[in-house]
C-alpha cells in the first residue's frame, strides 16, 4: 500500500479502533516494565525522526562546517546501515524531519529555514529552501489540508507559523498563535535604589549541573484524528491542545492576559501537565490517540492517554553511582537512552533519538555509549555522538500512520 493511500486509511471518517483498547487498564495498551536496544549510533550528533511505509526511518546528522546528512535506516535490520538519500546546505543544524503527502521530506533547520528534499540513496540531492522567517523552527507536522506547521523551538517565544502547501519557497509570515512563553513581552521598567531597571516578568526554569535556561514551549507538534493540534511544551512538562473550525481558523480561546501577545493562547487550553512529563521533546500519537512523549530531562519514555492519564513506560535504571546517565557495563550502555528527542513510531515499533545533553539525568554526559568527540575521534571519523533506540516490545496499539 503506498504513503497516500494508508494517509487516507487514516483519516476515514469511519474508522474506528477496538474497543479493547480503550479499556481503563493502561497495562493492556502498554508494554509492561519496557526495555530499550540500541538500533544504531552516528557519528553526528542527530535530532529529528520520521519513517516510510516501507520499515525505513530517516533522521538528520549535525556535522561541523560541512552539509548536514540526511539517512536513511532500516529498523527492522538488527545491524542497519546508515544510508544517505539528500544534505542540507550549511549552515545547518537540522532538527525536525517529517514527511509531506507527495513523499518529499521536510527538514527544520537552525537557519530559520524549512527544507524539502525528494529522498534518493543513488544520488543524494542537496535540499532546497521551502519557507523562511520561521526562527526557531523545530517540530514539524502537515494537517489533513496540506499545510506545513512549525513551532519556534529553542527560541522559548512560544509561535507556531502555518506554510499553506506551494512551490517554491515562500516566507511563512506572521504567527499565528503563541503557546504562552515562560516570561511575558512585556517590559516592567522598575526603579531599584534609584536606578531605573528592566524586567520581564515570569519564570524560568533552570536544567542541572548547567544551570542553562529551559524556556522552550513549543517543541513539538502532531495532530490527532479530530484535527486538533498537539503541542510539547518542554518547559511546563506540559501537552497543549489547540482546536480549529472546519474552515482551518483558530477556534481555542486566545488573548486572556493582556501582558501577552494577543494571539497568545489561554492557559485553559493545557491538556495534561505532569511532572513526568518534565524535558517532553518531541511527540507522536498511535492510533488510539495515544500521545508518546521522549521525556529528555529525565531519560524516560511517557504515554499521555486519550483521557488525559500520565504513564511511565521506562526511564533508565540508576546505576552504581546513583545516576541514569550510563548503566554500570559498557553492554548495558546499549539499553539505555541518553537525553531521548523525537519519538517515532513505525507500526507496531517504537524509536526515539537521542541527542546526549549535559543537563539532569544525563549529566555527565561524558557516560554512557555516546559522548562529545575528542579530537582524535574527529581525525579517525570514529565519533559516536548520536543513536536510535527502540523498544523491544511490540506496541499493543500501532503508530497513527502518517503523513496527515
Amino acid at each position: 500500500m503506498t504513503r497516500k493511500a494508508l494517509a487516507l486509511l487514516s483519516l476515514s471518517p469511519f474508522f474506528f479502533w477496538p474497543l479493547a483498547w480503550a479499556d481503563d487498564d493502561h497495562h493492556a495498551r502498554f508494554p509492561r516494565d519496557a526495555t530499550f536496544t540500541t538500533l544504531v549510533t552516528t557519528r553526528f550528533t542527530i535530532e529529528g525522526l520520521t519513517g516510510d511505509d516501507r520499515g525505513n526511518l530517516y533522521t538528520t546528522g549535525r556535522p561541523a562546517g560541512q552539509p548536514c546528512p540526511v539517512w536513511r535506516i532500516a529498523a527492522n535490520d538488527p545491524t542497519p546501515d546508515l544510508i544517505p538519500v539528500g544534505f542540507v546546505p550549511v549552515p545547518c543544524s537540522p532538527s525536525g524531519i517529517t514527511f509531506g503527502p507527495d513523499g518529499d521530506l521536510f527538514i527544520s533547520n537552525s537557519n530559520d529555514t524549512l527544507y524539502r528534499v525528494t529522498p534518493n540513496a543513488a544520488i543524494p540531492p542537496t535540499a532546497t529552501p521551502y519557507a523562511t522567517g520561521v526562527s526557531g523552527t523545530n517540530g514539524l507536522a502537515f494537517d489533513r489540508s496540506g499545510n506545513l506547521w512549525t513551532g519556534d523551538g529553542v527560541t522559548g517565544q512560544g509561535r507556531v507559523w502555518k506554510i499553506p502547501p506551494h512551490a517554491g519557497t515562500v516566507a511563512a509570515g506572521p504567527e499565528v498563535f503563541r503557546v504562552q512563553p515562560m516570561v511575558n513581552t512585556a517590559t516592567a521598567t522598575v526603579v531599584i535604589g534609584g536606578v531605573p531597571t528592566n524586567f520581564l516578568v515570569g519564570r524560568d526554569v533552570r536544567t542541572s549541573p548547567t544551570g542553562n535556561s529551559q524556556p522552550l514551549v513549543a517543541n513539538g507538534i502532531a495532530f490527532n484524528h479530530e484535527g486538533d493540534m498537539l503541542i510539547a511544551d518542554t518547559a511546563r512538562g506540559a501537552i497543549w491542545k489547540v482546536e480549529f473550525d472546519h474552515q482551518g481558523n483558530l477556534k481555542s480561546r486566545t488573548g486572556c492576559d493582556s501582558t501577552f501577545t494577543a494571539n497568545t493562547l489561554c492557559l485553559d487550553n493545557v491538556f495534561v501537565a505532569h511532572p513526568l512529563l518534565e524535558g517532553t521533546d518531541g511527540i507522536a500519537l498511535d492510533r488510539a490517540g495515544n500521545i508518546w512523549n521522549s521525556a529528555n530531562e529525565r531519560n524516560a519514555i511517557v504515554v499521555v492517554t486519550h483521557d488525559r492519564r500520565v504513564v511511565e513506560v521506562f526511564r533508565n535504571p540508576p546505576n552504581a553511582a546513583g545516576l541514569r546517565n550510563s548503566a554500570d557495563t559498557a553492554f548495558g550502555n546499549n539499553h539505555i537512552l541518553e537525553t531521548p528527542t523525537s519519538p517515532f513510531l513505525l507500526g507496531h515499533k517504537f524509536c526515539t533519538a537521542n541527542s546526549d545533553g549535559n543537563r539532569r539525568d544525563n549529566a555527565p554526559n561524558t557516560a554512557g555509549e555516546i559522548a562529545p568527540a575528542t579530537a582524535d575521534e574527529i581525525k579517525n571519523g570514529t565519533e559516536r555522538q548520536g543513536k536510535i533506540s527502540c523498544m523491544d516490545q511490540r506496541l499493543n496499539i500501532p503508530g497513527m500512520r502518517l503523513p496527515l
